[in-house]
């Protein structure tokens, strides 16, 4: 089904995107949980080299950040940009063109971040500049919380899927991100994004990937028994016929030092060498083949992108 300017209008005037089904009409300026109207916001669309290798490359991965966010992580790494703080409207004509740009940079894919909450939008921002000449593979890069329902509009226009899963614990997903559901509607979105990838393609020449599926876990501090947990449930779904990146870059940002609860100080220091080697060895011990691991180092607010409105 092809998007229409009055396909999104219908889809965005009672909002059922994601998980939250917050019900209201961002036609009309309303916001749900994700804090985002009708009108696309973004906050930077640039050449990102900190993508998985096969994502990126020498060349750079054409990302997208848009703004807002429907999970709401009290960790977030990229809070001004998920709180709606940072960005810049912009037009679907204007999307479509910065897709084209980015190739014309020599853009190894377009890379979309955080969109599920401007699904409608992205659909046909992508037809038409596929229509223009857009031929690169489109990364969708999500934090996992979606509804499957809604990843089904994106079928023949996504490549690569690069969702998070980052709880198997509804206590750690509700105190964390608001969503004791994660889980249970992180991994339903993963099964139907695998349904419209299957396993990888990867080119022999240069080593990007053309189409499949990479599953990111970030380890959080003191959570090396979920991550096994995650792990272990990646392997028995999925065998081989996947990636597999397990990340140590969580950064302990400022604004947690303010607050008090019991349940966040955990999350006030980075993780340490210790557990990361743990969750390593024990995806070594299942049979986890395909992947990526992380050096030491990249736990720094340096690795984290500024959002200022670059390439809009």
């Amino acid at each position: 089904m092809k998007m229409t300017p009055e396909k999104i209008d219908q889809l965005m005037s009672d909002c059922t995107l994601c998980p939250r089904k917050c019900h209201v009409n961002r036609c009309a300026g309303a916001v749900g949980f994700c804090g985002q109207s009708a009108q696309l916001r973004a906050a930077r669309a640039a050449l990102h080299f900190w993508e998985e290798p096969c994502i990126c490359g020498p060349q750079g991965s054409g990302a997208v950040f848009f703004s807002g966010c429907s999970l709401g992580c009290v960790f977030c790494q990229n809070r001004n940009i998920a709180l709606g703080k940072a960005g810049r409207l912009i037009s679907l004509q204007r999307l479509t063109r910065i897709f084209l740009e980015l190739q014309e940079q020599g853009a190894a894919n377009i890379n979309l971040v955080t969109a599920g909450h401007f699904l409608p939008q992205i659909c046909f921002a992508l037809a038409n500049a596929k229509e223009q000449g857009l031929s690169l593979p489109v990364v969708y890069n999500s934090s996992g919380y979606e509804e499957a329902s809604s990843l089904r509009l994106l079928d023949g226009l996504v490549d690569i899927y690069l969702p998070d899963l980052k709880y198997l614990s509804p206590q750690l997903s509700g105190q964390w991100s608001q969503a004791q559901d994660y889980f249970q509607k992180a991994s339903l979105a993963i099964a139907e994004m695998f349904r419209q990838t299957g396993p990888p393609v990867i080119d022999p020449e240069t080593g990007l990937m053309k189409r499949g599926l990479i599953v990111r876990h970030l380890l959080l501090p003191g959570q090396t028994a979920d991550a096994k947990r995650i792990l272990r449930y990646l392997r028995s779904a999925y065998g081989t016929d996947i990636y597999v990146s397990i990340l140590n870059q969580y950064t302990p940002m400022s604004h947690l030092a303010e607050l008090s609860a019991p349940e966040i100080s955990l999350l006030k220091r980075p993780v340490t060498e210790a557990e990361y080697a743990r969750v390593i060895s024990f995806a070594e011990q299942i049979g986890i083949e395909q992947g990526y691991i992380q050096e030491e180092g990249t736990a720094l607010e340096s690795f984290i992108p500024e959002f200022d409105g670059k390439g809009l």
